[in-house]
């Protein structure tokens, strides 16, 4: 099937780099600057391949500019959950925060995330302006597009917000994830998203060269894992088995570096197992 092999790359390219970002924020916090030596080392590889690759449109460049380009989104995860590019905002919101105001705070602790992102995109798109292969740039902005989607997603409220992929050093990010069935903006984000995977579908029947049949391919099988991550939101599975091989225990590396400002006393464990009345009830 000239199919299968474009959608298995993609399949495994997104499960494995998403597995091995979370696995590397649960190293202890001593790794964290080689970590992020590493990634840094690969986004200026992933630039330099698609430079390269800019004008040639062959099957092996695409593949090449496809990886690149994911490369150079996954720098942007890594070194958002690592802390190293985040925002001016390092503390939770208080419980009664809500509307303008916390959306505002949720900016803050991402401000700097979202310039890298757009500064990134500009570098792509100067490099590959004009020229026959794209691939690499509209990967770039496809997940771009997808993942900006899934956090409104998880900050207007969904039935799954995935606290547990969260690292204890970014423990004031969970400030802004709110549980909740659904939200107004998640019908659009998924009507979005199937029309584009069937669009990227059509491209595909309609592509007349090999390039083009697997650049598309690996573009609609990306948007298509995109939608299943938003349906990730709302059902009441345990996807996040998926990635259990990359969550090792955090509580034997890591110590968080936020600490809540109500102290929990803790009651001196008897015998009799009584509750300390004195206690505030939870």
């Amino acid at each position: 099937m000239p199919y299968a092999v474009p959608v298995l790359t993609a399949l495994f390219i997104w499960w494995f780099t998403t597995g091995t970002i979370f696995y590397l924020d649960n190293l202890p916090t001593r790794t964290f600057k080689w970590s992020m030596l590493g990634a840094t080392a690969l986004l200026l590889a992933s630039l330099v391949v698609l430079r390269a690759t800019a004008e040639i449109s062959d099957t092996t460049s695409i593949y090449l500019a496809f990886a690149a380009g994911l490369l150079a989104w996954g720098w942007q995860e890594i070194s958002l959950y690592l802390g190293f590019v985040t925002g001016l905002r390092k503390h939770r919101c208080e419980e009664h925060c809500s509307g303008l105001k916390h959306f505002w705070h949720a900016i803050e602790a991402n401000i700097w995330h979202e310039i890298a992102i757009i500064a990134v995109a500009c570098v792509i798109a100067i490099i590959t302006y004009g020229q026959e292969n794209q691939i690499g740039l509209w990967t770039y902005l496809l997940l771009w597009g997808m993942n900006l989607s899934a956090r409104l997603n998880v900050f207007l409220g969904v039935r799954n917000v995935s606290e547990e992929f969260v690292p204890p050093h970014m423990e004031f990010l969970k400030s802004f994830l709110n549980k909740r069935p659904m939200n107004l903006l998640f019908p659009l984000s998924v009507t979005m998203a199937t029309t584009g995977t069937f669009f990227l579908i059509g491209k595909v029947t309609d592509a007349t060269t090999d390039a083009d049949r697997i650049g598309f391919t690996l573009l609609a099988t990306m948007m298509a894992l995109a939608l299943v991550e938003h349906w990730m939101l709302v059902l009441p599975l345990p996807f996040e088995k998926l990635w259990n091989w990359s969550l090792p225990k955090r509580s034997k590396f890591l110590k968080p570096r936020f600490r809540s400002d109500h102290p929990v006393e803790f009651a001196t464990i008897k015998s009799t197992l009584t509750p300390k009345t004195d206690l505030p009830c939870c």
